[in-house]
């Protein structure tokens, strides 16, 4: 892998408010607004949304495409903002807006990991190498060097646990679709997130390799008891939830237990 420099980031401190008597939310989504221009057309996306995620729970965002829900995914995981005046997202019970240029590129980092439809790995890299990646942007140039091998180690255990430990040199352009988004999803988890937020992660796949792939990601998540914010459109995927928060339009239209 080629050792480039790489930013060193700041992740957030102090512990989660839990713990020390505050709310019991990691992610928090309070009367979000979020608007895009074409051209001279304003196009309203989210209107009003809220939500709250507790740790070690499971949320799917159910809705049609252009309901919103991959906006209010990125929102949530600090790639996008949400528009001035207009509602806040709260990690930790901090305002992502108030975060400093290094918290936010830690948070995004460290506290989330990123599962998306599609793959977006490296073809030149190998499979370890397109997981490493993630934990070169956390650590840095001279940060990942001095943890290289535990590093490796992680990733490597992940893949294996996932059923790629045989496909470690293996490049993308020699897998499968399911095994190039589990190499995707050991990515999002070699730096040991909080929250994985995951958009349409079997959206691109045959309905047997989704299963698959959902299979893999919820046993991940029952073994480390992490948290899981999902986006799809498929209510079958939804009832594998905890909760699900329909959104139609921009809005809330529903939040229940799945069954």
């Amino acid at each position: 892998m080629n050792d480039s420099p790489a930013q060193v980031v700041t992740p957030l401190a102090g512990p989660h408010p839990a713990a020390a008597g505050g709310p019991g939310f990691v992610l928090r989504a309070q009367d979000v607004h979020k608007t895009y221009w074409m051209g001279r057309v304003r196009v309203p996306v989210l209107r009003g949304v809220s939500l709250d995620v507790q740790r070690g729970e499971f949320v799917a965002i159910l809705g049609a495409s252009g309901s919103g829900k991959s906006t209010l995914l990125h929102l949530l995981g600090g790639l996008d903002r949400v528009d001035r005046g207009k509602g806040r997202v709260e990690y930790r019970g901090r305002d992502l807006s108030t975060l400093s240029s290094g918290e936010q590129d830690g948070y995004r980092s460290r506290a989330v990991g990123f599962v998306f439809q599609f793959y977006h790995l490296l073809p030149e890299l190998s499979v370890l190498e397109n997981v490493l990646v993630a934990a070169m942007v956390r650590w840095g140039r001279w940060g990942y060097r001095s943890r290289r091998a535990e590093l490796r180690a992680r990733a490597g255990d992940l893949l294996g646990a996932f059923g790629l430990g045989h496909r470690l040199t293996h490049r993308p352009g020699e897998l499968s679709g399911g095994e190039r988004q589990r190499v995707a999803i050991a990515r999002a988890l070699v730096n040991g997130p909080d929250v994985l937020l995951a958009d349409e992660p079997t959206g691109n796949l045959d309905r047997k390799t989704g299963g698959e792939i959902l299979d893999v990601m919820l046993g991940h998540r029952a073994e480390q008891r992490g948290t899981l914010v999902m986006v799809t459109h498929d209510p079958e995927v939804a009832a594998k939830a905890d909760r699900i928060v329909r959104l139609l339009d921009g809005k809330v239209v529903g939040a229940a237990g799945a069954a």
